[in-house]
């Protein structure tokens, strides 16, 4: 009944494996990148319309006048409307969320990662228009967000309303969605290299050319609109800082580190508070409230505190600041950061991160070589990258934000010793904590797919049992319903040639018992009607892996090119992949090791 001899098959029944190359992209990544100079023109223009709405806001809220020109929030009138303001401002976010869309809730960027993962890439109309209306409100208010996570959100919904018109998979509209937003952040800071490496570190959760070149596309494009809707140059201009040697490193990595513990506290006490604001016995439409009365007191003592502050971030670079303001504004700007943000109310997150690290850069730079413009700028950097676990964004995001590529260097130290640190210290960052509180797993570590790096050959299991086509119904179904249970779920049937002609599997035994006429029929009369799924020794795992799921089949037969049977992979086989790779990680072993001194001497 068994038998393992190789047998031979038409070399056209297997598929051929493709030619192999460095990355799967085809043209059709012409016709996304095209795409996505609409979604680049959308990103800076939404931004350029985000950033006036909020300035009208405040100005019409602080000083009673209509006008789109920047406000200074160091002149704002203390007194009970500054802490009115901001709680009419919360109601009315809170009201929007609940009858409008609660997606508009938080700051942006875990909206969009949620979007990504688990929403196939498609936002709707209604957030696209009531995510900017609602941050303006927030932070026109008083709120003491950056524009920059409303505008990420924004920029990225409208690449997916664009993407949504088109029959695209989702892999296309992610990448429309992360362009968009990717483009809207290099609109409002200038900023397109650390944008592109936002959309790798944060967005993309992928390196592939079908992604990266649109983003890369949209964030030119926006970079081009620039200069016509905002301005031209290094929004912060900033020039300076110690002599770059071994000491200053050493200083920079010790900036980092506590830049690292700063960034964790502050995380831990964001959802801290979120977890008091869910035991509260109201609705969390009144939660925006709560924080907006904060707000407004944390106002009455630093009225700069409140707002954007981009004018803050300049004069902490520039020397405007003492230690008494720097202090004041780091202890007042977190404090109603942390309680507004996870009250659930709408605002950025990047531009809060710059001004607590640089606040508390500035006041170490007091007593460190260089001066404090210089160490709040190394805070800065630190801060955001090891907040959002994007180090490299956050050094050149500093680069490009002050024109200083001196600082280079620095920067990168300091951002990576915070990095280091809280990825140590905290399982979650301050973006994927909220989507890991929805119940969504997200993992930010990206390796090569080990399927894509091993062949059917090496995992293939060889010989392989096969049954003869010629046996009868009868006995096939007694071969698999008898006491003694076959080792295996389903066999190759082989014609009196020796070609395989398709798989037998138990599950077709429930069939063939209920099959008229079968005791006229033989197994090779049945599984021939089915179309075979066969493999190659020389093609890479994944590729079978592909077929096996598309066809749902579990065991698949492996031909050479002259069409012999030489080897059978089934879903079990797959796993030794997985066992490579683990062993690769875990397995610890030296190669090279000192003799002993008297085998020296010897």
């Amino acid at each position: 009944m068994t038998t393992t001899h190789p047998t031979t098959r038409p070399t056209d029944a297997r598929p051929r494996p493709p030619a192999l190359g460095d990355f799967n992209a085809d043209r059709r990544i012409l016709v996304v990148s095209a795409m996505a100079v609409v979604a680049g023109c959308g990103g800076a223009f939404s931004a350029w319309a985000l950033l006036r709405l909020i300035a009208l806001v405040t100005n019409l809220v602080w000083f009673g006048r209509i006008s789109v020109a920047t406000a200074d929030m160091g002149q704002a009138h203390r007194g009970v409307w500054m802490v009115l303001a901001p709680a009419l401002g919360g109601l009315a976010i809170g009201l929007m969320a609940r009858f409008g869309s609660e997606k508009i809730r938080g700051h942006g960027i875990p909206e969009a990662i949620e979007a990504i993962l688990i929403g196939g890439s498609r936002m709707s109309p209604k957030v696209a228009l009531l995510k900017p209306l609602s941050s303006a409100i927030s932070i026109g208010t008083g709120g003491p967000f950056g524009a920059e996570g409303p505008i990420i959100m924004t920029g990225g919904a409208i690449g997916s309303l664009f993407a949504q018109m088109f029959q695209m998979t989702a892999a296309e509209r992610k990448a429309l969605l992360v362009a968009g937003a990717a483009a809207g952040m290099t609109a409002v800071f200038g900023t397109p290299i650390a944008a592109v490496l936002l959309a790798v570190e944060l967005l993309l959760f992928e390196w592939k050319p079908r992604s990266f070149l649109p983003v890369i596309v949209a964030c030119v494009v926006a970079a081009a609109w620039r200069p016509l809707l905002i301005g031209t140059g290094a929004l912060f201009p900033f020039s300076g800082g110690p002599d770059i040697n071994g000491g200053t490193l050493a200083l920079c990595a010790l900036v980092g580190i506590v830049a690292g513990l700063q960034s964790s506290l502050a995380t831990n006490l964001l959802y801290g508070l979120e977890d008091f604001f869910e035991r509260l016995p109201i609705h969390w439409m009144w939660w925006p409230v709560i924080g907006g009365l904060v707000v407004g007191a944390g106002g009455l003592i630093e009225p700069r505190a409140l707002g954007v502050g981009y004018d803050v971030i300049r004069d902490l670079l520039g020397g405007g600041f003492d230690s008494g303001s720097a202090t004041r504004m780091l202890l007042v700007k977190g404090a109603i950061w942390v309680v507004a943000l996870a009250s659930g109310t709408s605002g950025g997150v990047l531009a809060p991160l710059l001004i607590l690290g640089g606040s508390l850069g500035f006041l170490e730079g007091q007593v460190l070589p260089g001066g404090g413009g210089f160490w709040a700028l190394v805070g800065m950097a630190a801060m955001m990258g090891g907040t959002m676990r994007a180090p490299l964004t956050g050094a050149l995001f500093a680069v490009e934000l002050t024109g200083d590529s001196h600082a280079l260097l620095p920067l990168l130290v300091a951002t990576g010793a915070a990095y280091g640190l809280t990825v140590l210290v905290l399982k979650r960052s301050i973006l994927t904590e909220k989507v890991a509180r929805r119940g969504h797993h997200v993992s930010r570590e990206y390796s090569v797919d080990p399927l894509q790096q091993a062949w059917v050959s090496e995992i293939m299991v060889s010989p392989v049992d096969t049954l003869a086509a010629a046996m009868p119904i009868d006995e096939a179904v007694a071969f698999f319903t008898a006491d003694e249970t076959p080792r295996h779920k389903s066999y190759p049937v082989l014609d009196p040639e020796g070609r395989v002609i398709g798989m037998a599997s138990r599950g077709d035994v429930l069939r063939w018992m209920k099959a008229p006429g079968r005791d006229r029929q033989t197994l090779g009369d049945l599984v021939s009607k089915t179309p075979l799924i066969s493999g190659a020794p020389d093609e890479l795992v994944w590729r079978l892996v592909d077929r096996m799921v598309a066809e749902d089949v579990g065991r698949v037969p492996i031909l050479d090119p002259q069409g012999h049977l030489v080897g059978l992979v089934s879903r079990k086989d797959l796993l030794r992949v997985r066992a490579r790779l683990r062993g690769i990680e875990e397995e610890r072993s030296a190669f090279l090791r000192p003799r002993p001194t008297s085998e020296v001497g010897a």
